[in-house]
């Protein structure tokens, strides 16, 4: 935890009650060119919708944010695998800073938490994905993630332009 915010985990009543803030980070996201699923043409109720579906999800999943005096500025969410045959593993999704809050170490802080709240699931193997290139790529590589490989013209970003995706994995200490 820093001096300047904190990370915690958000309830489901919690992260509900948050919709309108997480909406901002992940507007703020996509108006800064990060492809995380939606176009430039998100609107404030569509991205709102979307974290009202994230909160309602009933499948175990995790929301971290990070906030400071001004309220949330950071968000990652850890999703257990459904599938039987994957009890030891969950996914990584929308790691997120809004611009404000750029440069401070949250999004790194974000990820180590995540790996706490793993463990305390019982996951152990984690998988993402991210713009191939992008400034995510280089954070995962230098927290240990092993990258898997590259998938080209996966995914477009905000203003249309395809764009590579690489996966990565990691696999925390257990025992």
């Amino acid at each position: 935890m820093s001096s300047e915010f904190q990370i915690r985990r958000l309830t489901p009543e919690q992260a509900l009650a948050a919709a309108p803030a997480l909406a901002v980070i992940l507007l703020d996201c996509v108006a800064g060119g990060a492809s995380v699923s939606f176009m430039a043409d998100l609107t404030p109720t569509a991205a709102e919708t979307f974290w009202r579906d994230q909160a309602r999800a009933a499948d175990g999943r995790a929301i971290l944010v990070a906030e400071d005096a001004q309220g949330l500025f950071g968000v990652v969410q850890l999703i257990p695998a459904w599938p039987p045959n994957q009890p030891h593993r969950a996914d990584v999704a929308k790691l997120l800073v809004h611009r404000r809050g750029r440069g401070r170490g949250a999004a790194k802080a974000l990820m180590v938490a995540l790996e706490d709240e793993a463990s305390a699931m019982g996951r152990w193997l984690l998988v993402l994905d991210t713009v191939t290139g992008g400034a995510a790529e280089q954070l995962y590589g230098g927290l240990g993630w092993k990258r898997a490989g590259v998938i080209e013209d996966f995914a477009l970003m905000p203003d249309g332009a395809l764009c590579a995706t690489t996966y990565f994995y990691k696999r925390l200490k257990t025992g």
